[in-house]
């Protein structure tokens, strides 16, 4: 393999702890969720877009591009969460019949309302908090960095 494409020492280590952080972050997040208020992280994140949605709803489509979920697996998700009455899903009766709303229901209002405060919490506790003002700046320029270059890069290739 070429060398030049290789990553030098610093820049693995860079590189292996952020994916470390990343990964012991999310997970610790999810576990706190699943423990306290006996959401998934997806069921989380479903929530969190329904909650900031207008009026608790959404189109699947908007809401699939927004997590970055393949129709199938929002699909089946939302079915589950459906089964527990944190969603429903509606024909939009302004639009497509073959899109329907997902709204958000009282059961995942208040489920959001009960654990986002908390996960918030634990976000700046382990995040926010750590990092301070003057390097989470730094961290969020470099985020919006390399969330561009995503992009360009996915657009190069023609991908969603």
């Amino acid at each position: 393999m070429d060398k030049q494409w290789l990553l030098d020492a610093d820049e693995q280590a860079a590189w292996r702890r952020f994916v470390d952080m990343h990964h012991l972050l999310e997970r610790h997040l999810a576990l706190n969720l699943q423990r306290e208020f006996g959401l998934s992280a997806p069921d989380f994140e479903i929530l969190v877009n329904l909650s900031e949605a207008p009026e608790g709803r959404m189109r699947a489509y908007a809401l699939s591009r927004a997590t970055s979920w393949e129709k199938s697996r929002l699909s089946h998700h939302l079915g589950r969460m459906e089964k527990r009455g944190l969603v429903s899903r509606e024909e939009d009766p302004h639009g497509d019949s073959r899109f329907p709303q997902v709204v958000l229901t009282e059961a995942g209002r208040a489920a959001i309302r009960s654990a986002a405060p908390a996960n918030a919490a634990r976000v700046r506790q382990l995040f926010i908090d750590v990092l301070g003002p003057d390097r989470l700046a730094v961290f969020r320029q470099a985020s919006e960095d390399v969330i561009a270059a995503i992009q360009e890069h996915r657009s190069d290739r023609n991908e969603q």
